[in-house]
């Protein structure tokens, strides 16, 4: 870290708030200012609704992620984790990537560490299960499903052949079901090039404890999905929820049972637990407790924002907070890097207040619903287009706007790549296998005369 004088503002998460407001902040700042400082063990910020695109091959892997370095080069970038906060005497502790943990100073801090997969005690989920919040698990699990596709056409085992063609997705939110419409439209395409396998060989399984799926988008829209992704073929269990998956054993709580070579867990999200370690003041669900100017309860120097953020929604009333979706997240971080300059320069800071624009989900190509400002509800190739219109406006910086815009147009002209390429999960096997040495014949003993 530089020696410096000048007052340090430590973010902590380089995600949605964490890079947005080092730029906000980096934009507002006067030269030598302050300096900034962004933690995070990842060297890049993930812009998580293309997932589901990223691991159907809409988008390549690459585009769904923002170096920080690079978009921030005026801020240090730490990759490394805060493991807890001395409030008192302005200190984080550093957990870096390699070498011994270290304390940095700081005047004001910016939590913004995001959420995990909110999981639970089910049998065998921790050991088959895979989540989708990062393009690691986007990338693992588009080959995976291709994998399980290149075996089912190469078996003859009938058993061996059900279990691989069997997908199972658990939570019908935003996640899961632009997942599951995104792999199921791959693996419809990628199945016709496939001489022993069919679209109606494979089972695709949605399992939601709620009544209903897509609740963000209204009850409408959300009954029309779900006709639209029955008529697809897909197999729908509301009300229900997963009770075991050993050995990839799915038992469900409706009493219905198979196999399944992919489990996909999409089931909601929660407050990254370190959050206990930081001396925060914590809401029931663990989100740190923040008033409308984004500062923590009691605290002016700390700000927080986004998934890991109990937020006052001004919008909504009295006693709401704000959803834990990227729409806030982004703009929450433009108006917290605008309060944090204010603050450090004296003046009072600003409340947050954004009305809702809207929802959207795709559905696979040429496939959307919408909900637009609350009012307009777009369905089919309309709410495709502005899915895309959005996000692909919403991702930062202009490279990787264009990068985005660009697969799209490609996809346009030519089919998507059905290459899998799992080995890449362990790319030093066949490399140690050849380096090993190689294992002596047995001798036979000798002939007795």
């Amino acid at each position: 870290m530089s020696n410096t004088d000048r007052p340090r503002i430590l973010i902590v998460g380089g995600g949605y708030v964490g890079l947005y407001a080092a730029q906000r902040i980096l934009k507002k700042m006067r030269y030598g200012e302050a300096t900034v400082t962004v933690v995070d063990p990842r060297s890049y910020m993930t812009y998580q609704p293309f997932l589901p695109e990223a691991a159907a091959g809409s988008i390549s892997p690459r585009h769904v992620v923002v170096p920080l370095r690079r978009v921030l080069p005026k801020a240090e970038i730490v990759n490394g984790r805060v493991t807890s906060v001395d409030h008192d005497r302005k200190v984080a502790l550093v957990e870096p990537l390699a070498g011994e943990s270290y304390e940095l100073g700081f005047d004001y801090i910016v939590i913004a560490l995001g959420s995990i997969s909110r999981t639970f005690p089910i049998p065998g989920l921790a050991e088959n299960g895979i989540g989708l919040k990062t393009i690691e698990e986007a990338i693992a699990l588009r080959n995976h499903v291709l994998g399980q596709l290149d075996l089912a056409d190469s078996t003859t085992d009938e058993e061996i052949r059900r279990k691989a063609l069997t997908f199972c997705f658990v939570g019908g939110g935003f996640a899961g079901i632009e997942a599951l419409a995104e792999v199921e439209d791959m693996a419809r395409d990628a199945v016709r090039y496939y001489k022993n396998l069919k679209r109606e060989d494979m089972r695709f399984v949605m399992v939601e404890a709620a009544n209903r799926i897509l609740p963000e988008v209204g009850p409408e829209l959300g009954a029309w999905t779900l006709e639209r992704l029955k008529a697809r073929d897909i197999e729908f269990h509301l009300e229900t929820s997963l009770k075991s998956c050993v050995d990839k054993h799915c038992v469900l709580s409706n009493d219905v049972e198979f196999d399944a070579s992919t489990i996909l867990w999409t089931a909601g999200v929660k407050p990254n637990p370190v959050l206990s370690e930081y001396g925060l003041p914590l809401g029931p669900r663990g989100h740190v407790d923040t008033r409308t100017t984004l500062q923590v309860v009691g605290m002016d120097n700390v700000f927080a924002a986004g998934d890991n953020a109990q937020v006052p929604d001004l919008a909504a009333g009295e006693g709401a907070w704000c959803p834990p979706n990227a729409q806030h997240a982004l703009r929450q971080a433009r108006v917290l890097g605008d309060n944090v300059v204010s603050v450090m320069r004296g003046f009072p800071p600003k409340d947050y207040k954004h009305k809702n624009l809207g929802a959207v989900a795709g559905l696979g190509l040429h496939k959307g619903v919408a909900v637009m400002f609350g009012k307009f509800k777009l369905k089919g190739l309309p709410a495709w287009v502005f899915h895309r219109t959005y996000h692909g406006a919403m991702v930062p910086t202009f490279n990787r706007k264009f990068r985005v815009f660009a697969d799209w147009t490609l996809s346009a002209f030519f089919r998507r790549e059905i290459v899998s390429l799992g080995a890449m999960e362990h790319p030093r096997d066949e490399f140690a296998e050849a380096a090993l040495p190689a294992p002596r014949p047995a001798v036979e003993p000798a002939a007795k005369a």
